[in-house]
């Protein structure tokens, strides 16, 4: 293990070079590898110094400990900033927005070995990869309408474009997607043993990629979506999340039922807002135009009461009884929802240009 840009077991982001990979690992498994700013820019330092190093063939993507990948974002410092009124948070996924359109757009191979829990910032930082390796073990989930936040990372654009209706229910639910339903949803590209994963690991180092992954993948576990397809169709075809809930009620299996009483622990204005951002960002035109979107939706987020009150109940004092505001679905006006998507002015994130309407 040669050319360290980073050195040092306790390093947020441990970066390597071994024979013709660089390898980054995401190395903070007490709190599953949640995202910091420092972790987001030493991530895309690597890649920027990798694209044009000719001995870098490959990059890969790991994540420490045995939990998984990535959780997401620090979500107990994103509820501190929002308290105080910060902009340490906008500032973040301003940051973490333009690395996920760098991984998106990489010019050389980029395997996110995606083993474990990958969430939300996790979803970001391994699903707009190039080669996206699942293992039996991957929960797959963009779970933020369960703490008053909305899918983010580009998860509008991966969700929007999932098979008929299946990234609207994940989405809206924060269901995790096991390896075969994150591999029917668009969200990887292969599967391979947990138990294969160091031997890929080295042999991505040492042979070429197909070569390397042709050597381990395996056909995945099946999932649950393709036997839900029916239902979830038929029910999250529906103009407005109040119909959702009223045919996922009515619909008479089992499993759409637990889904409708999911969407009412959800907050609702977040149920609507996430909604609407699946719909507007199938009709947009690229994933930089998608992150400009996200980042009108999350900013407006972060000052709304939702946020700080779903990471309160879910992480703070981990009560699981929330208080939304407002409390109900009826209450939501298309007014609350369409102010989540009014332009920044300045403050625009400005990669996609002008698709939004900008001015």
């Amino acid at each position: 293990m040669t050319g360290d840009l980073v050195t040092g077991s306790e390093a947020p982001v441990l970066v390597r070079r071994e024979g013709r990979a660089g390898f980054l690992v995401l190395n903070r498994p007490r709190v599953l590898n949640a995202l910091t700013p420092e972790m987001v820019a030493l991530v895309d330092r690597a890649l920027a110094a990798w694209e044009h190093d000719d001995g870098v063939r490959v990059v890969v993507l790991s994540g420490a400990g045995e939990r998984g990948l990535c959780a997401g974002g620090d979500i107990r410092a994103i509820h501190d900033d929002a308290l105080a009124g910060g902009t340490a948070s906008a500032d973040f996924w301003r940051a973490e927005y333009r690395l996920n359109s760098r991984i998106a757009h990489y010019s050389k191979p980029y395997v996110a070995l995606m083993d474990g829990m990958v969430m939300g910032g996790g979803v970001g930082v391994s699903a707009h990869g190039g080669v996206r390796v699942v293992t039996e073990r991957s929960r797959v989930a963009m779970p933020e309408t369960g703490i008053g936040f909305v899918p983010d990372v580009g998860g509008t654009w991966l969700l929007s474009r999932a098979p008929g209706h299946l990234g609207t229910h994940l989405a809206l639910t924060g269901a995790q997607a096991g390896a075969g339903d994150a591999l029917l949803c668009g969200l990887a590209d292969h599967h391979v043993p947990s138990a294969a994963l160091p031997e890929l690991v080295a042999d991505l180092a040492a042979r070429p990629l197909r070569e390397a992954l042709a050597s381990h993948e395996l056909p995945p576990p099946a999932g649950d979506l393709a036997d839900r397809r029916h239902w979830i169709d038929a029910c999250y075809d529906a103009p407005t999340v109040e119909e959702i809930v009223r045919r996922l009620e009515a619909y008479g299996d089992p499993a759409a039922k637990e889904a409708a009483e999911t969407l009412l622990g959800r907050s609702p204005t977040m149920l609507k807002v996430t909604l609407a951002a699946l719909r507007r960002a199938r009709q947009l035109p690229t994933l930089e135009s998608v992150l400009d979107q996200e980042y009108r939706v999350s900013c407006r987020a972060l000052t709304a009461p939702d946020l700080v009150e779903g990471i309160r109940a879910q992480v703070i004092d981990k009560d699981r009884t929330p208080h939304w505001t407002p409390r109900t679905l009826p209450e939501v006006t298309e007014a609350d929802v369409e102010r989540y998507f009014a332009p920044l002015g300045e403050r625009e994130l400005r990669l996609g240009g002008r698709e939004l309407g900008e001015g």
